[in-house]
């Protein structure tokens, strides 16, 4: 039985239309990265998910339940992309009121030290910066001892250092036999943390897959070189200039290769590798972030 699964969701709001017949499984064990642009409909998918929005057609399922029975519900831990704290409240407190909301807790020291707020306990929710108020709302997602969680935008406003400490923290969670769906507008989240990523554009689901599988479809190679100048290339799909470094995308690296060889370009520094997840996500996306 899926931890989760939507079969065939509908959801409009007014004339748009959010969802468009999504079929989507998050399977015991799994972490599951939905990206999208904005407004392609992630946040609906999971509110779905979590009962907090009613399908216009179709069904949704949480631990084999409907997601709206509390019994489903108390096994699942949230993240959502906006939070709002008691202003008077330490931390230790709103930790302690979540945790008040569930049969079986975990220890509260070893979530906040988990989580980089053991230091934090004391401090009112209100005198926190925007990146620990951000670490806080991660770490309630698991108050709970869940058996699932779900993370919308989770490390939006953290800073890198803390971002990798997160990531540690989610990644242990599911290594310990947990189950997570997250979504993000971190490329690079995505690809160091899930097992499968799953695109969604305008509403429907347009990749399923592993990073490996994702970035596959594509089809396209990069080449990367230094030349201070380069001719037209047949075999050029698209071409990106850093620093000096010039990004050839194709579908056929060996015959642009040569095509270079051919024309006499001067270039040294040759590498050739899989285009990234960054650039299958713009392809199905229409270039859309």
């Amino acid at each position: 039985m899926p931890i989760a699964e939507l079969n065939n969701v509908e959801k409009r709001y007014g004339t748009v239309e959010a969802l468009r017949g999504v079929d989507l499984e998050v399977k015991k064990g799994e972490l599951v990265a939905l990206l999208g642009p904005n407004g392609a409909g992630k946040t609906t998918a999971v509110n779905v998910l979590l009962g907090q929005r009613r399908p216009d057609a179709g069904t949704a399922r949480l631990f084999g339940r409907n997601p709206t029975e509390p019994r489903a519900r108390t096994r699942v831990g949230v993240t959502p992309q906006q939070t709002a704290f008691p202003q008077n409240l330490k931390v230790g407190e709103v930790v302690g009121l979540v945790q008040a909301h569930y049969p079986e807790p975990g220890s509260p020291s070893q979530l906040l030290k988990r989580f980089g707020l053991d230091d934090l306990e004391r401090r009112s929710a209100g005198g926190l910066s925007g990146g620990q108020q951000r670490r806080l709302a991660l770490a309630l997602a698991f108050a709970g001892n869940p058996k699932a969680v779900f993370l919308d935008e989770p490390t939006t406003g953290v800073d890198v250092e803390a971002r990798h400490n997160l990531w540690a923290g989610i990644s242990s969670f599911v290594d310990a036999g947990g189950t997570a769906l997250l979504t993000t507008h971190y490329l690079e989240e995505a690809e160091a943390l899930a097992s499968r990523i799953v695109v969604i554009d305008h509403g429907s689901i347009v990749a399923d897959g592993s990073v490996a599988e994702i970035t596959a479809t594509v089809g396209l190679s990069q080449v990367r070189l230094r030349a201070t100048r380069l001719p037209d290339l047949a075999n050029a799909d698209h071409i990106e200039a850093n620093n000096g470094t010039k990004i050839i995308y194709t579908a056929d690296p060996d015959a642009l290769v040569r095509e270079l060889a051919a024309a006499g370009v001067p270039f040294e520094g040759l590498e050739i590798s899989r285009a990234g997840l960054e650039e299958a996500f713009l392809t199905l996306t229409g270039g859309e972030q």
